[in-house]
């Protein structure tokens, strides 16, 4: 197979139609994940996919709608990297994940000083994105004189910030959003795993806040969207496989927050069909195996793994207002995947939604925390105080929730 054709991306003639990705590689487990993580961080929508597989070498079929300005090129050259690779046309190499651990890629500090404006984290966040520089780790600070401190950990797709070029073309870009508001930058590299996940809950969440944002137990904070999730199991269809039946509201991600799941419970998917009606509802048929390779029978697995999937497709991320003391804080969290990766654009949308609702923000601060067995990516917002906010308050909330779940598309 020629290196081109694993990844072939044929776009729409017009504007109603959707871009068709076709991927033709070497399978491997959470493969799915990883793919609808990329096409997430591109902010394209999956309104319907097929993926087959044997077990060795996967047919994957993604038609997906978003923004004109796409970087189709860009893009493929992200799932190709997403994708295991094979020696050759004639030798197929397989892919093991045991023998081939991830590197851990290094973290870069991108410091710089500014003065404030509304929509300026925004802004920076926007251009951080469209360099495909990952954001980890935020802290973003305002001092009384209106000056803003912003200390970005990021990491590079492209792994290239450690070059002088590329540090000296992030810093041009910068200038040119911040223009004469920029007083310093510096882009200086942390090193890999530099951030430490802190155990228990944070300490700056009040305990029923805390226990109402991380339950595990499923229940409906949307009454107002949502529908009723039904996941369904069924083994007799298949000599080989279980069926998982699944209709659900549609959000931002949706087919992500499924693969993520089953790649958590290292569950591998043979045969699956993917679909989105009326651009609300979604329906999924899916022939999965365990790790084994054989059907899940187990009626407390099968449990298990249906309410799992109900929650995360009901509560994909949490969302809640802390009052601290006279001000008022935004939280926002959602779980992180056990490879160590986080759902894409979070504070994108965070800082888009702000920005939407005439906003300011006196500080910002991303940190993870281990929470009932799980890892959370928790986003801290400082709001700047008003005469705005009494008034705004009640729509910040729903208009942070709708950002981030997609419902104005």
């Amino acid at each position: 197979m020629l290196f081109d054709d694993v990844v072939i991306i044929k776009q729409a003639e017009k504007e109603d139609e959707a871009t068709v990705i076709t991927i033709n590689c070497p399978d491997k487990t959470g493969l799915g994940c990883d793919l609808c993580r990329t096409i997430l961080f591109f902010g394209l929508s999956i309104v319907r996919g097929d993926v087959s597989t044997d077990g060795k070498w996967c047919y994957i079929v993604f038609w997906v709608v978003g923004k004109p300005g796409t970087l189709w090129s860009l893009l493929k050259k992200r799932l190709l990297e997403a994708c295991p690779s094979c020696s050759s046309a004639n030798t197929l190499i397989f892919y093991h994940p045991e023998s081939q651990p991830p590197k851990p890629a290094d973290v870069f500090l991108i410091k710089f000083c500014c003065h404030d404006r509304q929509g300026l984290l925004h802004d920076v966040t926007h251009l951080l994105c469209e360099l495909e520089l990952v954001i980890q780790r935020v802290k973003v600070s305002t001092t009384p004189d209106g000056m803003v401190m912003d200390l970005f950990f990021v990491t590079d797709t492209r792994e290239l910030l450690h070059t002088t070029k590329r540090k000296e073309d992030t810093h041009d870009h910068l200038k040119a959003v911040l223009k004469d508001d920029m007083l310093s930058c510096e882009i200086k590299m942390v090193g890999p795993n530099f951030t430490a996940c802190s155990n228990g809950p944070p300490s700056f969440i009040p305990p029923e806040i805390t226990e109402e944002m991380f339950n595990l137990e499923l229940f409906d904070e949307n009454k107002h969207e949502s529908v009723s999730v039904s996941v369904m199991i069924d083994n007799s269809l298949s000599p080989a496989h279980t069926l998982v039946q699944i209709v659900c509201h549609d959000h931002k991600g949706v087919l992500y927050d499924i693969m993520r799941t089953l790649k958590d419970y290292n569950i591998q998917i043979s045969y699956g069909r993917f679909m989105k009606k009326d651009r609300k509802i979604c329906e999924l048929d899916l022939f999965i195996v365990q790790a084994d390779g054989k059907k899940i029978v187990d009626p407390n697995k099968q449990s298990a793994l249906c309410s799992r999937i109900r929650m995360e497709l009901v509560r994909p991320l949490r969302v809640g207002l802390v009052n601290r003391g006279p001000d008022t804080e935004l939280v926002v969290a959602n779980p992180v995947e056990l490879c160590g990766k986080g759902r894409p654009l979070v504070f994108y949308d965070i800082t888009l939604a702000l920005k939407m609702l005439n906003m300011d923000i006196f500080s910002a601060e991303i940190s993870r925390h281990l929470i009932g067995g799980r890892e959370w990516e928790v986003y801290r917002v400082l709001l700047n105080e008003g005469d705005r906010l009494c008034v705004q308050k009640g729509k910040i909330e729903e208009g942070v929730r709708k950002m981030l779940m997609g419902w104005d598309r």
